[in-house]
């Protein structure tokens, strides 16, 4: 009698101990009373976990990004800018890099997955990441495989999907325009024009495509810059843990993470409880019989090594409110939504309307425009 009642118990208590477990860290993080604090402790909280404003001048900038390999002037991020704008790098000149990192849109084009060269879509169905702050980042693209924007610039250049031309075909179009010519000349001091150069100029303006909000302003000392349900919002940024992932001058692009951390054990399959159905996976509620709740996250099948399958870069914060669709994928279209995902999936938390409001509130402050730095 002993040993079936062993035999049912146990697995019992090792399926569900996750779950128990998982609620319980829930109400402990959600219910421990936060110790109330001023405006300006909280900026000294904020500095203390590792964010910065970004540069206010030309001169703050270069202390910041200019770097040994590619010197940051005037001319060079001009000519970088028009190249950044000029649609005659693809290969049926219709598209720039601006095409799928509109300014205007917080720098990215607003769809689940870039459209480029005879309407393809990218093959793992990859969202375009923002170009405003990406020059803060460690990493670029989702998979991290570049760690500067001058590196970053070389691949969709290159992708056929994107602009559809190699290196070569990109050198002689720009050879092709008398303005690009001359330039090029003043920028790099001899008429020779390689694809290195190419990307170092669009590089250099994209370093200065930085913006500043209000949360900057906070930072710098401004503590009226943030309402009361915004700083609240903040507090709670901090205090479960979001800027452990989310941190730095961009809040978010400097690790790489599994995504989703937590997992949810099945009560009936042994098994976890995610299923692939092309971009989409299925969560089975522990807490409801067998009711699917969809969930956007694909294993986009080992594209960068076979042990690199849900790990991606930690995406910019900065402007989130403008960038949607969210995550790798873009199959969220809600930030509210994305938040919740976010408190579960990553912290193992479920989050209540009312943080979920707050931590949204504070999101908002993260909005900015990009910097004048008088070029």
């Amino acid at each position: 009698m002993k040993k079936i009642f062993i035999l049912i118990v146990l697995p019992f208590l090792i399926i569900t101990t996750p779950y128990i477990l998982g609620k319980v860290n829930t109400y402990v993080t959600l219910h421990t009373p936060v110790q109330q604090i001023s405006p300006q402790q909280l900026r000294q909280l904020a500095i203390s976990a590792g964010f910065r404003s970004n540069p206010k001048n030309f001169d703050e900038l270069l202390k910041l990004l200019d770097t040994p390999s590619n010197r940051l002037t005037k001319e060079k991020i001009l000519l970088g800018k028009m190249l950044f704008f000029d649609p005659s790098l693809s290969k049926d000149r219709t598209i720039s890099c601006a095409s799928c990192h509109d300014l205007d849109r917080g720098g990215d084009d607003d769809r689940p997955t870039a459209i480029g060269y005879k309407n393809r879509k990218n093959p793992h169905h990859l969202n375009s990441p923002t170009v405003l702050n990406a020059a803060l980042q460690k990493f670029q693209f989702w998979d991290g495989r570049a760690k500067s924007v001058e590196e970053q610039a070389k691949g969709p250049l290159q992708a056929p999907f994107e602009m559809a031309m190699t290196p070569k075909e990109v050198v002689e179009r720009v050879r092709q325009n008398p303005s690009y010519r001359k330039m090029f000349q003043e920028v790099f001091g001899d008429d020779t024009i390689t694809f290195d150069q190419i990307t170092k100029a669009i590089g250099a303006y994209e370093r200065t495509l930085l913006t500043r909000g209000r949360f900057d302003d906070f930072l710098d000392g401004n503590l009226s810059a943030l309402t009361p349900k915004e700083q609240k919002g903040l507090k709670l940024f901090i205090n479960i843990g979001c800027k452990a992932c989310h941190m730095g001058r961009s809040v978010g692009g400097q690790i790489i993470q599994k995504f989703p951390v937590i997992e949810y054990h099945s009560p009936i399959y042994p098994v976890f409880g995610f299923y692939d159905n092309k971009y989409y996976f299925k969560e089975l509620r522990f807490d409801t019989n067998i009711s699917y709740d969809p969930y956007p996250f694909p294993d986009i099948g080992h594209y960068y090594g076979k042990n690199s399958a849900r790990y991606f870069k930690v995406p910019i914060l900065r402007n989130i409110t403008k960038t949607a669709p969210y995550f790798h994928n873009g199959t969220v279209k809600n930030l509210k939504e994305a938040i919740r995902i976010m408190g579960k999936y990553q912290r193992g938390l479920e989050l209540n309307k009312e943080q979920i409001d707050s931590i949204e509130a504070f999101l908002h402050t993260l909005e900015g425009n990009i910097i004048d730095y008088g070029i």
